[in-house]
């Protein structure tokens, strides 16, 4: 009986011993990652490829740190910080949208400019309308694809349409800069109004048609933490990522000018 009992006690300090290891091996695993700190940062869609590049840069150089984006228009980004989205970074692609978020005192700190952007048309690859210049999107048949006017390439767009005189007549107005690429490259749209980062960008998905105008409509690019960030420290960090070294080398390469 004593022996029976005994047998008893050593099985089941055995499946103790297993249980507490299996969770000891568990939570090791689901450490690894859990004990990340996800940094949400909320950006402008023509942001999309340099900062996936800089975010790249800024997890290599902050072990335990992922950067997660949220990319597009951004009227819409704002909206959504607004509305109680949790976010930790904004970078807008103009100054009027930060300064909605600014009014709505959501920012950590004080905007920073760190690059500056303009239009230029983009058309499939075999230009099939023949756009040569600004004027020729407001030919007859010429289907044109821009940004809605609440978007800052939209914005531009009207400026830029105020500054030639051309009142264009666009077949549809999207929500961001690569819903209008995505209409041109998929053969939708004869031309549409992108900045010149994204035209570089595409590649060979489309081909870019400058225009003397456009520098007379610059778009400039603010960024900032968010006073609601539950992690402010590294939030600052990555601005001054994007505002230093790092991020000005990355957005140059893209074509991006200085603010």
């Amino acid at each position: 009986m004593r022996t029976r009992i005994l047998g008893l006690l050593v099985a089941a300090l055995m499946v103790a011993g297993g249980a507490s290891a299996c969770g000891r091996s568990d939570s090791g695993g689901g450490g690894g990652s859990g004990s990340k700190t996800t940094l949400t940062v909320f950006a402008a869609a023509s942001l999309t490829s340099t900062f996936q590049k800089i975010g790249d840069k800024f997890e290599d150089e902050h072990p335990g740190v992922k950067v997660e984006f949220s990319f597009g228009g951004s009227s819409d980004l704002v909206s959504q910080i607004q509305q109680g989205a949790p976010a930790d970074v904004f970078a807008s692609a103009d100054t009027a949208n930060m300064d909605k978020l600014t009014a709505a005192n959501l920012q950590a700190g004080d905007p920073k400019n760190f690059a500056s952007n303009t239009l230029e048309i983009a058309t499939p690859p075999d230009n099939p309308a023949d756009i040569a210049s600004f004027a020729d999107l407001a030919k007859p048949g010429v289907k044109v694809v821009v940004c809605a006017p609440e978007v800052p390439c939209g914005a531009a767009a009207v400026k830029m349409e105020s500054v030639t005189g051309v009142t264009l007549k666009p077949v549809s107005e999207e929500e961001s800069v690569t819903d209008v690429l995505g209409k041109v490259s998929s053969g939708e749209a004869d031309a549409g109004l992108v900045y010149v980062t994204d035209v570089a960008a595409a590649g060979d998905k489309v081909k870019g048609v400058p225009f003397p105008e456009s520098n007379k409509v610059v778009n400039t690019y603010p960024i900032v933490a968010l006073k609601d960030s539950k992690h402010s420290d590294i939030a600052q960090e990555f601005v001054d990522t994007v505002t230093g070294e790092t991020g000005q080398s990355i957005l140059a390469a893209a074509g991006f000018a200085k603010p």
